[in-house]
């Protein structure tokens, strides 16, 4: 089970780095996700990690660690006053928020689900 888990690390690593380049040429990914520079430099961060754990070895740490900072990062654009706070500093959104939880928790159910 253990390339499931770097499957999915590289997967998630590459598409967070596409994310991360596009969002420097747009506030918005796909006319629904809000970002900014700051978000786009720490997808592009995370991105780079996920395609370095999905080649390692190390997809098993990269999937519980993200899961547990995208359920936390979710929880808290919720959250009204930390949910200002994101919107400030990553131009953040509901939609943002919603897909932020529901990285988390695939990345969990990934992390848990296939050791």
């Amino acid at each position: 089970m253990g390339s499931f888990q770097k499957s999915y690390a590289l997967i998630l690593g590459v598409v967070l780095l596409i994310v991360g380049i596009w969002g420097f040429f747009t506030d918005e990914i796909l006319g629904i996700f809000g970002g900014n520079t700051t978000q786009s430099v720490i997808y592009l961060l995370i991105g780079v990690f996920g395609v370095y754990a999905g080649t390692k070895k190390k997809g098993i740490g990269f999937n519980g660690t993200i899961g547990w900072i995208g359920v936390l990062t979710g929880i808290l654009g919720f959250l009204p006053y930390t949910s200002e706070i994101l919107t400030d500093l990553l131009n953040t959104n509901t939609a943002t928020t919603w897909l932020h939880l529901a990285i988390g928790v695939v990345s969990l159910l990934v992390y848990y689900g296939s050791k």
